[in-house]
C-alpha cells in the first residue's frame, strides 16, 4: 500500500472504524461541481473517495453509472479532466486518498505508460481497471509499481480459490470484492453470503477488504461492514446527483446520503470483522 490509502486502513483500524468509500463519476452532474462533492463528502464523513473515469462502454456498471458517464463524456470530460480535478482537489485536502476506476481504454488514450506518474502527480493514490486482468497490465503495472501508484484488484462470487490467491497476491491498496453476479447498482445483495469469500480472501492477503455493488443505505452498509474493513456506496449515490440542479444542491444532496451511513458504521460496536484473525 501506498501512503495515503496505508495511512487511511491504519487509523481506521487503530480506531475500530470501517472506511466508508462513496463513488462519484468524474464530472457529473456538472464538471465544475465535482471538486466540491469531493470537498462535501468528505465533510459528511467519506474517508476514501473512488472517482470514475467517463467511458462510453462501462461493461460492469448499471444504467444509473451508464448515464452518468453519457453526461459526462457529453460535457467533453476525459481523463485529463479527471487528473485536473484530482489535482484541484489536493489544494485544499492532502490527506483523503482518491483511487480512479475506469476501463483500459482511456488509460490507453492517454498513454498507458505516462498515465501513472501523471496520476500520483495529480495527487491519485489507486486505480482500479475493471477490464484489465493482471496478465495484461504489461507496461502499465510496472509503470504503477514505478509511479508509487496502487493496484487495486477485483474479487468476485465467481473467482475460483486458484485465482482468489493469484489475485490477492499481486494487488496493493485494498482488494474490492464484488458483492453478487451482476452489474453495479442492482438490487441482489445478500450480506449472509459474504462471510466465506471475505474469510477466503484474508487467507491469502493481509490487505483490507472492501465491499461494494448493491449498497444503497446505511442499513445495507453496517450488514456489509460486519464482514468488510470498508464499504462502498456507488449507484445510490450518483443516482441522486443526478437530480441536483445547482452545485450547492449536488453538495447537500451527497452529504446527507452519506452523513447516516456514517454514523450508522460509527455506531457500530466492533470494529474486528467476524472471522477475521490477526496475521503475523
Amino acid at each position: 500500500m501506498t501512503g495515503r490509502i496505508k495511512d487511511c486502513f491504519s487509523t481506521a483500524k487503530t480506531a475500530s472504524r470501517k472506511v466508508l468509500v462513496p463513488f462519484v463519476t468524474a464530472g457529473d452532474p456538472d464538471p465544475e461541481w465535482t471538486v466540491s462533492i469531493m470537498h462535501a463528502l468528505v465533510a459528511a464523513g467519506a474517508d476514501l473517495i473512488e472517482l470514475g473515469i467517463p467511458f462510453s462502454d462501462p461493461m460492469a456498471d448499471g444504467p444509473v453509472i451508464q448515464l452518468a458517464s453519457e453526461r459526462a463524456i457529453e460535457r467533453h470530460v476525459d481523463l485529463g479532466n479527471v487528473l485536473k480535478m484530482v489535482e484541484e482537489f489536493r489544494r485544499a485536502d492532502t490527506t483523503t486518498p482518491v483511487v480512479l476506476m475506469g476501463y483500459m481504454n482511456p488509460i490507453v488514450r492517454f498513454g498507458s505508460e505516462r498515465f501513472p506518474s501523471a496520476a500520483t502527480r495529480a495527487g491519485v493514490d489507486g486505480l482500479l481497471l475493471v477490464d484489465c486482468p493482471l496478465e495484461d497490465r504489461g507496461g502499465l503495472g510496472v509503470a504503477m509499481e514505478d509511479a508509487g501508484l496502487d493496484g487495486i484488484c477485483m474479487v468476485a462470487p465467481t473467482t475460483s480459490r486458484s485465482r482468489v490467491e493469484t489475485i490477492t497476491s499481486n494487488a496493493s491498496g485494498f482488494i474490492y470484492y464484488v458483492s453478487f453476479k451482476g452489474i453495479t447498482g442492482a438490487g441482489q445483495l445478500d450480506s449472509q453470503g459474504l462471510s466465506d469469500p471475505v474469510n477466503q480472501i484474508r487467507e491469502f492477503s493481509t490487505l483490507p477488504v472492501a465491499v461494494g455493488f448493491g449498497i444503497k443505505n446505511a442499513e445495507m452498509a453496517v450488514a456489509v461492514a460486519e464482514h468488510a474493513d470498508a464499504v462502498v456506496i456507488g449507484s445510490a449515490l450518483v443516482q441522486v446527483l443526478a437530480a441536483a440542479a445547482t452545485e450547492k444542491a449536488a453538495c447537500a444532496m451527497a452529504a446527507s446520503l452519506v452523513a447516516p451511513v456514517r454514523e450508522s458504521l460509527d455506531n457500530m460496536k466492533s470494529g474486528v470483522c467476524p472471522g477475521q484473525t490477526e496475521k503475523t
